[in-house]
């Protein structure tokens, strides 16, 4: 029998970001003991309750799936270990797990962190990278311990963060190689041939959960800010401005020539330029309005007049 065969694996995953991550522990035959995810929530227009990305797939592969509130009762921390699992295999679960868990497994648990750690420890180590300006990141297997992505790593591979690489298609290219390293861990930790992991070193920063104030486009920050800001955002949550009482969500934009004026104004140039602050200023390249499609600049200021010289808002600042 093989090495993956004879392991009892743990997985526990929420968002469509830990999908690939499942399919691979899969495709590589490894036995799913359980699936544990995030509680459905309430979503869309009818607020109805909708299971997880990885619910969905762990049911349709018909995998048992839990969805506890939390692990501090001792019934959910009971069952975890009644599974009696070798490993158990974490890829952006959303919640804590407490020591007596971290131990259960026979050889622990691991988890797929996209960052380069210590850089980015936390939430939202994605839409922190390009919000920051980070040219490289990648992904770390770690073998976690009761920190916040503290743990040593086993595993790592680095990826580049191109000029063009928005939230989106970043998310995507580190869900594919997350799958891959992970399935590959997991495999070597259950041959006995895993890496001995390596302690963490390094300037230490961390990717805080993102908060809605921060997707309003402040026109007082730097354009380069702006920029990556939109890149971070975009597709989702994506970043807007108001105009009048309509929010306008901002898809694509970049650094245009510097001229002066107060931050905010709409300037003369190619498409929609807005002036932000130190002097600079931002090229709008993509837009959308509430209920229609993205669409290019220039369309889109045939549909919905901004006039040169008129003052954008900022947020309001307390």
């Amino acid at each position: 029998m093989a090495a993956v065969e004879a392991n009892k694996i743990i997985f526990m995953g929420t968002p469509n970001y830990a999908v690939p991550a499942l399919n691979a522990l899969l495709a590589k035959g490894f036995p799913i003991a359980a699936v544990y995810c995030q509680p459905p929530r309430r979503a869309g227009r009818g607020k109805e309750h909708r299971p997880s990305a990885v619910q969905c797939c762990a049911e349709a592969a018909g995998l048992k799936v839990l969805t506890p509130l939390s692990f501090r009762g001792k019934a959910e921390q009971q069952e975890f270990g009644a599974f009696q699992a070798d490993l158990c295999v974490v890829v952006a679960y959303g919640l804590i797990l407490p020591k007596v868990l971290l131990e259960a497994p026979r050889l622990g648990c691991i988890n797929a962190h996209a960052s380069l750690l210590p850089r980015w420890r936390g939430a939202a180590p994605i839409h922190r990278a390009i919000m920051a300006g980070d040219t490289e990141t990648g992904v770390c297997i770690i073998q976690m311990d009761e920190g916040l992505d503290t743990g040593p790593v086993l595993r790592s591979e680095r990826l580049a963060i191109d000029a063009q690489c928005d939230g989106g298609k970043l998310h995507d290219r580190l869900a594919v190689l997350s799958a891959s390293l992970l399935a590959e861990t997991a495999d070597q930790l259950c041959r006995g041939t895993a890496a001995v992991p390596v302690a963490q070193t390094g300037e230490v920063s961390y990717a805080a959960k993102i908060d809605k104030a921060e997707t309003q486009v402040d026109w007082n920050r730097p354009a380069s800010e702006l920029a990556n800001l939109v890149r971070a955002f975009s597709p989702t949550p994506g970043v807007w401005f108001l105009h009048g009482e309509e929010r306008i969500k901002l898809l694509v934009a970049q650094t245009a020539d510097a001229m002066a004026a107060p931050p905010g104004t709409v300037l003369a140039g190619d498409g929609m330029t807005v002036a932000c602050g130190g002097g600079t200023a931002l090229r709008l390249d993509h837009l959308q309005r509430a209920g229609k499609g993205i669409m290019p600049a220039e369309e889109f200021l045939r549909g919905h007049r901004i006039s040169l010289g008129e003052i954008l808002p900022c947020p309001a600042t307390n």
